[in-house]
C-alpha cells in the first residue's frame, strides 16, 4: 500500500508565499514521476507542475517563474514552492506519483494525496 500524505496549505494574502511537501510512505524502492495538481470550486483539476526521478521539470503556464518543484529522492517526498501567490491560485492541491514501485517489486501507478487547501486573499 502506497500513501502520499501533503502538507503546508493555509491561508496567505497575495504576494506571499507557501511551501507545500508530499511524502511518500510504505517500503518503496522507486517513484517515477511526481507531481502537484489543483482543483479549484466549479473547475476541473489542472497539472500545476511535476518532475521526474532525474530531475527534469515541467510546468503550467500559469505558475512559471513563481512555483519552483523539487524533489527528494532519499526522503520519497515532492516540494512545492509557490511564490507571487495570486488570488487565483486558490484550490486544493493535490499530489500524484504516477508510478511507485514497492521493495517488494509490487507497483501502483497514479497515486493521488488528499489534498491541502490553499487560500490566497487580496
Amino acid at each position: 500500500q502506497v500513501q502520499l500524505v501533503e502538507s503546508g496549505g493555509g491561508l496567505v494574502q497575495a504576494g506571499g508565499s507557501l511551501r507545500l511537501s508530499c511524502a511518500a510512505s510504505g517500503s518503496i524502492f522507486s517513484i517515477n514521476t511526481m507531481g502537484w495538481y489543483r482543483q479549484a470550486p466549479g473547475k476541473q483539476r489542472e497539472l500545476v507542475a511535476v518532475i521526474t526521478s532525474g530531475g527534469s521539470t515541467n510546468y503550467a503556464d500559469s505558475v512559471k517563474g513563481r512555483f519552483t518543484i523539487s524533489r527528494d529522492n532519499a526522503k520519497n517526498t515532492v516540494y512545492l514552492q509557490m511564490n507571487s501567490l495570486k488570488p487565483e491560485d486558490t484550490a486544493v492541491y493535490y499530489c500524484n506519483a504516477d508510478k511507485v514501485v514497492l521493495s517488494s517489486g509490487r507497483w501502483y501507478s497514479n497515486s493521488w494525496g488528499q489534498g491541502t487547501q490553499v487560500t490566497v486573499s487580496s
